[in-house]
């Protein structure tokens, strides 16, 4: 795109556009004098392209509805080859956050910027790459991460991530990190009334304004409180130091809205409620913050986001796929479309999808289940599939009644549609994406995981437990992530293998934990055929499965979960429970030997996995070039007070998961290799 094209785009869009010069850089005249206190929230740059990309900053000011920056790009951070200047508009009305588009730039390049106000004080200095074009072969390394809870831990896997970055020769820097939700978490604990959880110091995170208190967490209600929660997570200094440095691609996950929230509504306890406002504040919010290319109803243009009125009204009525109709609803939660695809070079397509805007109350949270209720931490597999499908189960011909062991209820869900995350147009944009890539690699960027969790209760040892397990074989552990649309995730699978794609791969966070393995739409004893590869990437420091069953009572089956010996660290057998089964995790309990471990090893029970970590903390990195994808889990020690050294402290483990490109119709094979340390649990 020239110059008169891009410019006449911009304007026609309300974006202000700021135009590099390839051919004549000149060194900065602007008066610019670094004064971190005027610009708090520092600096960001995200949604790159093969010419363009968004810069950021919040500039708050005393008095006035509007002022203006003045925003530069430079080839270098001493700003002596300036290729852009403009000024950009920064409003009373968007909190004072501060958006400019700039075009021209070079493909696969290194750029810096900066902002100055009209009395000279400029935030700090932000580095920042383009995309390469999508002819270029080279292979493209990015990191992808979730889940950075500033209330309960420190950021230190972003500290490591720059410490690498920085030290890395020229073709393993990173492009790009991904972010993949739970940027922010809306439950926010005050030290005074919660000091600590697990061994966790509760970090003061500052008052909501407005906030709702709701059991030991005090929430957002209305756009301030969202502000809010979004500068105390920014004002980490390792956060804001990663944003800085990195061009960074955003999509929200739960707790950008609420925690138990979907399309527009929100559940505390087993209170439902209509939160058509709220839903609009979230999303204003999260674009206020996040600097992106995500659309908005209110158009296009980056000065502010422009919420529609809405009310909080009853959402009773829904279509087939499980969409409330009600039209403030469907306003709300139309207010911002935040799920796109980016090129990256010849071989990344990379696709994001939202899984909480259009997703449909998940049937296991509904009352009606109540009744299979038994004493175990998994829930029988046919269930959650009786109510996954819908009227849709067994080709379309649902039991009347469910049953599972002695326990028997109607089929709430026969005349139901078959559960959705994605909702119908997103849904079909996926598969419409997904099926005309031309690129090496589709990654599907997924924000919660896809490979499922699950264990063989039916293997318990007789007597360990005093009721016997109702189900007929496999217990999954539930949860609302994309793990139990089992209808609708193999209706994806389906469609890649229908097509004949290779290069499909599944990148997600969510479960503050690493996972490796195969996107598969059945598991035996149903059948083991897999599409595509799927990894997850543990948490940056929110708490995770493993930590919390360290602090769990004592009973039967707390060996599935966690081992303790005097004098030595809690290991995480639930590791052993997914990934091997009851019997193995049983048997290192009770010896210690891995070796005994695993030669108790169900093969039926996780041919799909071949890494998971759910005491995992830190970041993962795609390497991703013509032939082959590799993946590696770089996992620090648990975060629990920011990190003395530069490096963001010691490591736990790193281990790479490599895969050649496979030919459709063949499954795809990783070579897992252990670089440091040792996660003999995991693997």
């Amino acid at each position: 795109m020239d110059r008169r094209r891009f410019l006449t785009s911009a304007a026609s869009l309300g974006i202000i556009g700021v135009w590099a010069t390839r051919s004549a850089a000149v060194p900065s005249r602007v008066v610019w004098r670094e004064d971190r206190a005027s610009f708090p929230q520092g600096v960001a740059s995200g949604d790159p392209d093969d010419h363009s990309l968004v810069l950021w900053t919040r500039r708050p000011f005393d008095q006035g509805e509007r002022q203006a920056l003045t925003v530069e790009v430079a080839r270098d951070a001493d700003f002596r080859c300036v290729v852009a200047k403009a000024r950009a508009p920064v409003l009373a009305a968007a909190d004072w956050t501060c958006r400019a588009l700039v075009g021209g730039l070079l493909p696969a390049t290194t750029y810096w910027y900066r902002f100055t106000d009209d009395s000279g004080a400029g935030s700090r200095i932000g580095r920042t790459i383009t995309a390469p074009r999508a002819s270029d072969p080279r292979p493209v390394r990015f990191a992808f991460v979730s889940c950075n809870s500033v209330n309960e831990g420190a950021q230190n896997a972003f500290r490591r991530m720059i410490w690498e970055d920085e030290r890395a020769p020229a073709d393993r820097k990173l492009g790009f990190v991904l972010h993949l939700g739970d940027f922010i978490y809306e439950v926010v604990e005050y030290p005074d009334e919660v000091s600590h959880r697990y061994s966790r110091t509760v970090y003061d995170l500052g008052r909501i304004p407005d906030g709702r208190k709701v059991g030991n967490f005090h929430v957002p209600t209305n756009l301030a409180g969202y502000r809010h929660v979004y500068r105390a997570h920014i004002d980490d200094p390792d956060i804001q130091d990663a944003r800085a440095h990195f061009p960074f691609v955003c999509i929200g996950d739960n707790h950008e809205f609420s925690w138990l929230g979907w399309q527009s509504f929100i559940r505390y306890g087993s209170k439902i409620e209509s939160a058509q406002p709220l839903r609009v504040a979230a999303n204003q919010a999260w674009w206020e913050y996040i600097p992106s290319r995500v659309r908005k109803a209110s158009g296009p243009g980056l000065d502010q986001f422009g919420p529609p009125a809405v009310t909080s009204a009853p959402i009773d009525t829904f279509d087939d796929h499980g969409f409330g109709t009600e039209a403030n609803n469907r306003t709300a939660v139309g207010s911002m479309t935040a799920y796109r695809a980016m090129r990256y070079g010849k071989h990344v397509d990379l696709i994001l999808t939202d899984f909480h805007s259009y997703a449909m109350q998940n049937p296991g949270d509904r009352p009606e289940t109540d009744v299979f209720d038994f004493n175990f931490p998994v829930v029988p597999q046919e269930l959650m599939e009786i109510i996954d499908a819908g009227k849709d189960y067994a080709g379309g011909n649902p039991p009347a009644t469910i049953t599972i062991g002695d326990k028997s209820a109607p089929n709430f869900r026969k005349d139901e549609p078959a559960y959705t995350l994605l909702g119908r147009e997103q849904k079909a944009w996926l598969k419409e994406r997904l099926t005309r890539s031309a690129a090496t690699w589709k990654i599907w960027g997924a924000t919660n995981g896809t490979l499922d969790m699950r264990t063989d209760p039916q293997n318990l040892p007789a007597g360990l437990t005093k009721d016997k397990w109702p189900g007929k074989d496999f217990g999954t552990f539930g949860g609302s992530d994309f793990s139990s649309a089992f209808s609708e995730r193999a209706e994806i699978y389906d469609t890649i293998r229908d097509h004949k794609l290779s290069g499909f791969v599944t990148i997600s966070g969510d479960r503050h934990s690493f996972w490796a393995g195969y996107a598969a739409p059945k598991l035996p004893p149903a059948g083991f055929d897999p599409v595509g590869l799927s990894f997850i990437t543990g948490s940056i420091s929110a708490p995770g499965l493993a930590e919390a069953a360290e602090y769990y009572k004592d009973f039967p089956l707390l060996p599935l979960f966690v081992r303790k010996t005097p004098g030595a660290a809690p290991e995480a057998t639930i590791n052993l429970t997914i990934k091997h089964g009851v019997r193995a995790a049983l048997e290192y309990s009770a010896s210690g030997d891995i070796a005994k471990a695993r030669a108790a090893t169900n093969p039926d029970v996780a041919p799909h996995l071949e890494f998971v970590d759910m005491a995992g903390h830190g970041y993962a990195v795609v390497s991703a070039g013509s032939d082959a994808i590799d993946t590696e889990f770089i996992c620090i020690v648990r975060p629990i007070a920011r990190a003395a050294t530069p490096d963001g402290g010691p490591l736990r483990y790193r281990v790479s998961h490599r895969a050649r490109l496979w030919q459709p119709g063949t499954p795809p094979r990783l070579e897992q290799r252990m670089l440091e340390g040792d996660a003999k649990l995991s693997v």
